[in-house]
């Protein structure tokens, strides 16, 4: 099954974007498109084929870290969501998504962040689209944005574990 999710990373001063890119290419992540705007970022979106999200994702990984060993995971993509996003995700318009949570708000998932712009976790909205039924959410979303959501938890609590000891 083919997986499409991004990779965000913030590299060291050490390496220019040219160099990267040079090393990625040979170690095998010719199957994502690179973006590389902001200096010292780079942002590659993954068409990967693996037999779960998992290992596609985990693939991606081990290939850039193989590459660019001082690399830090900032993101994994699909996982913070905004209306927008889970509209075009499971192909809908906003507009319709608007109308979708407000006309059932009370039960509609809590976002993580309600400011200007909500943001959810994708896997909590899928999830509950596929309680109520009128919505079909392809499976293979579900397993990815499951899958990214546990990347990022697993990179917050590393980075932030200083701040939960006592």
């Amino acid at each position: 099954m083919e997986f499409e999710f991004t990779l965000r990373f913030q590299l060291n001063d050490e390496i220019d974007t040219d160099e990267a890119l040079e090393r990625l290419g040979s170690q095998g992540c010719d199957d994502a498109l690179i973006g590389a705007g902001v200096a010292g970022k780079l942002s590659m979106t993954f068409s990967r084929e693996a037999s779960t999200a998992q290992d596609a994702v985990r693939s991606a990984l081990d290939d850039v870290f193989q590459a660019l060993p001082d690399a830090e995971l900032i993101e994994a993509a699909p996982d913070l969501v905004g209306l927008t996003d889970i509209a075009e995700l499971i192909g809908v318009s906003r507009q319709n998504m608007r109308k979708l949570m407000l006309s059932h708000s009370p039960q509609f998932p809590r976002p993580i962040h309600d400011g200007k712009t909500a943001l959810w976790h994708l896997i909590d909205v899928l999830e509950w689209l596929n309680q109520r039924g009128s919505t079909r959410v392809n499976p293979a979303l579900s397993e990815l944005a499951r899958a990214t959501l546990q990347l990022n938890l697993q990179q917050m609590l590393q980075r932030y574990a200083h701040c939960l000891k006592p």
